[in-house]
């Protein structure tokens, strides 16, 4: 089986972790894997390093960018429908807004019009929606319009999440036959393994916390409707009510500066800490040194986040949006309105009191992470389904 996948950049994001997780496993399976990207633009570190030598053939197209731009995207079109006549394979899988479009229109009209083609199967990866509520509505018109256009041109999409499924389907995006859910991949061993106490020590003791204090961690680019202002805005309670807790901002992005400078305008600076960018091997350390995970975006596929702190053993506290549901819950963390920042303290508040609460909660999260987010099970799914079309 000759499989493409098509990705936009290999940032640091979920998406692109996901997209590598597959390609690494599918050609461990003994499949023909190449996978077409853009270049590593943005100030939210790279991936790319990662996906060397893993088995699989990597294709850069220097013109697919994220920005739209028909100098751009015209011939990063043509690029990428060039690379697909050349390897003629059975299956196309497109990941994210700029490469789906690209790729899906290429695989498409090279099955029309090439006869050793026609028999590719087109499938699409939803790791998060183009339309959203936080957009104007004209612009989210012409979203939903390309993707339904678009969205003619597929075989079969995989959500990262059951809610991106409900989205699509609800702005006339396929048809529920065609669509499965497959919980994005996290390489768990990293967060399962126990991390010597001398080692978490280590790392609070780089960003000035001491062991006493109850480590609220944030990780997420800072970026808009990541929601780091709902966390800061909480922050200015919660520091007053509690002396032993901080916050540990962990990732980088175009409001890093407009953050810092709210931060210390606050004279918070002692209390909200930022760690700037983190390679992802050291994510693990970070939550297992960590006692809550706060999630305030405002849009997320399926934020991996949420699963990571639970396969390392702590709550989860996240507003309410698309997927968070499928993991966050009473059992595991505390589920708040969005933008509500009287439940953010009121959430916050009950577990910096409760270690015990922490405790439970960080058990029963793993538990019920474990088998979902593992990288075999993500990948039999996928399988199936290109076996599913194939056949």
């Amino acid at each position: 089986m000759k499989i493409v996948h098509i990705i936009t950049r290999l940032i640091l994001g979920g998406a692109q972790e996901n997209t590598l997780i597959t390609c690494k496993l599918l050609a461990q399976r003994g499949r023909n894997v190449t996978l077409i990207t853009g270049p590593a633009l943005g100030p939210e570190g790279e991936l790319f390093n990662q996906a060397k030598d893993q088995g699989y053939k990597i294709v850069v197209v220097d013109k697919l960018k994220r920005a739209i731009n028909p100098l751009d995207d015209i011939p990063a079109y043509h690029e990428i429908k060039k690379i697909i006549k050349q390897i003629n394979p059975d299956i196309v899988h497109t990941h994210s807004a700029k490469a789906g479009i690209l790729g899906r229109l290429a695989a498409f009209n090279l099955r029309n019009t090439h006869n050793a083609m026609r028999n590719t199967k087109i499938v699409h990866g939803i790791h998060g929606l183009s339309f959203h509520p936080y957009q104007s509505q004209w612009l989210n018109k012409l979203y939903i319009a390309i993707e339904k256009y678009t969205g003619k041109k597929t075989d079969f999409f995989i959500s990262v999440a059951d809610a991106m499924t409900s989205q699509s389907l609800a702005a006339g995006i396929g048809k529920p036959e065609q669509y499965v859910t497959a919980y994005s991949a996290i390489e768990e061993d990293a967060y399962l393994k126990p991390f010597p106490e001398e080692q978490k020590i280590q790392f609070r003791q780089k960003y000035g916390i001491s062991e006493d204090k109850v480590v609220i961690v944030k990780i997420a680019r800072l970026f808009m409707l990541k929601g780091h202002d709902y966390v800061i805005e909480s922050a200015k309670t919660l520091s007053k009510q509690f002396d032993n807790c901080v916050w540990l901002f962990v990732g980088n992005g175009n409001l890093s500066d407009t953050y810092k400078q709210q931060v210390k305008e606050l004279g918070l600076e002692d209390r909200i800490i930022f760690t700037g960018l983190l390679p992802t091997s050291k994510i693990p350390l970070a939550i297992a040194s960590s006692n809550i995970l706060v999630h305030c975006s405002l849009r997320e596929g399926l934020a991996r986040t949420l699963p990571q702190a639970m396969l390392g053993g702590i709550p989860a506290i996240s507003f309410d949006v698309d997927g968070a549901r499928e993991v966050v819950n009473k059992n595991t963390g505390r589920l708040i309105e969005p933008k509500n920042i009287d439940q953010l303290i009121k959430a916050c508040a009950e577990l910096i009191e409760d270690e015990n609460l922490r405790k439970q909660l960080g058990e029963q999260g793993r538990e019920s992470v474990t088998t979902k987010f593992a990288p075999n099970t993500m990948v039999d799914t996928i399988e199936k389904v290109y076996n599913k079309l194939l056949d």
